[in-house]
């Protein structure tokens, strides 16, 4: 009887061992929630897409052709198929967490529950309207692996998939030139067209908008007292919450295996 006690008091005593030994490893799963605020003037961004990834995501290169589904994203504001990419290998991903356009001056926040302890860069996208293939843009930012807030802005890149042409006209398919629209009704008509041709066709930085002050006619449709920008165009805080963090003193640690 003795023996069958001590052997007891043994297996809980291992059991409570083990159990110590995990918890920490388990502790790595983390929250992210990721604030972003549009930063423009007059520019809106549509539904954005927010992604922690691995190193196999990759929405775009600068100075290589877009993709079809970054093409899809940059005309039309369709995310889905990045989504669908970003899925595929696993990534944490939120899709329109400010419910539709993100206005000039906005904020939203993402929320990324239990991601994975692979999924250790960022990346966010959202076309810019009005423009024919303007996207604001996080590439692969690596999320700080210690408890903490962390600041970052966001530049406006080119598909180079379309011309620049600053009609507004109802486009936003792929290879339809135009604009889709100009969500803050800010611009004119008539506009003959400020460019036929895209030099660059491949991802590069943003130009800006040329526009005009012609409400009826003139080159562009954009009003350039409204709808102008510089980079940054966006700013976002990654706020990094490691789960039962009190095991790390302060600190998440991932190992730098993807």
């Amino acid at each position: 009887m003795k023996s069958i006690k001590q052997s007891l008091l043994k297996t809980i005593k291992t059991t409570l061992v083990i159990s110590a030994l995990t918890v920490p490893y388990a502790a790595q799963a983390r929250d992210i929630s990721v604030q972003i605020t549009n930063l423009t003037n007059g520019i809106y961004f549509t539904p954005l897409l927010v992604s922690a990834h691995n190193k196999q995501v990759d929405f775009f290169d600068l100075g290589e052709a877009a993709s079809d589904h970054l093409q899809a994203m940059a005309e039309g504001g369709d995310i889905f198929g990045l989504s669908a990419d970003a899925k595929a290998y696993g990534a944490d991903v939120s899709v329109d967490p400010a419910g539709g356009l993100l206005s000039p001056g906005a904020t939203t926040t993402a929320e990324l529950d239990d991601v994975k302890r692979k999924n250790r860069y960022l990346s966010i996208t959202a076309m810019m309207l009005p423009t024919n293939d303007g996207f604001v843009a996080a590439d692969s930012i690596k999320i700080p692996n210690k408890k903490g807030s962390y600041t970052y802005y966001l530049k406006a890149y080119d598909a180079g998939t379309e011309a620049n042409d600053e009609i507004i006209n109802g486009g936003g398919a792929p290879n339809t030139p135009g604009i889709p629209a100009d969500p803050g009704g800010n611009n004119g008509t008539g506009a003959t067209g400020v460019t036929t041709v895209e030099h660059n066709q491949t991802v590069h930085i943003h130009r800006g908008t040329i526009g005009d002050n012609e409400p009826n006619t003139g080159i562009s449709d954009l009003n350039i007292a409204v709808h102008r920008w510089h980079n940054p165009v966006a700013k976002i805080v990654i706020t990094v919450n490691c789960k039962n963090s009190h095991y790390y003193s302060k600190q998440c640690r991932d190992s730098d295996d993807d």
